[in-house]
């Protein structure tokens, strides 16, 4: 093989995989490569109780994740990055509690969901105020269980129904 021929070889590869994950895309499939949630395979649907949303943040919250990398780049946002996948902890209606200890929605303080002063790249982080809120019509929290780590309503609060880009569910999860 030449060089000429394994540099097409790649090409050609790099092409494949980058088609693949459009049409992906277009059918609906999202690849989770955060640790949000289980790694894995999740796919668009239009079942409207299920819990699993990606929705573009809003500012500066956007720019924010999008600069530090918990987003990567692309299309999707206005922003030009990728939408957040996080699980829907409350709705309207539902009282939250926001302090030190976590988030606690109608009494029951949520695993995993106190914020951390840094994130992995020992940048400080803002916890959203320390509170009790009654979620409004039209918005919802967001918080992962899953990572204590999760970019999610402990630093962004309310997230506006209207930025949900799609509800979600497992396809394929890579247990650990």
């Amino acid at each position: 093989m030449t060089a000429r021929s394994g540099l097409r070889n790649v090409a050609t590869a790099v092409a494949l995989i980058t088609a693949s994950g459009f049409v992906a895309g277009l059918a609906g499939v999202r690849v989770n490569t955060s640790s949000s949630l289980p790694l894995g395979l999740y796919i668009r649907t239009d079942q409207s109780g299920t819990r699993l949303i990606e929705f573009c943040p809003s500012e500066p919250y956007a720019s924010l994740s999008r600069d530090r990398g918990y987003r990567v780049r692309g299309f999707t946002c206005p922003d030009r990055a990728v939408p957040l996948l996080k699980p829907v902890v409350a709705r309207a209606g539902d009282i939250v509690k926001v302090s030190p200890a976590g988030i606690a929605v109608n009494g029951r303080l949520l695993p995993n969901t106190a914020p951390l002063p840094r994130d992995a790249e020992h940048r400080p982080l803002q916890a959203w105020p320390s509170g009790i809120y009654r979620v409004h019509p039209g918005t919802v929290w967001v918080a992962s269980t899953y990572s204590r780590g999760s970019y999610d309503s402990r630093y962004i609060g309310p997230v506006e129904e209207k930025s949900i880009r799609g509800r979600l569910k497992p396809l394929w999860l890579l247990h650990s």
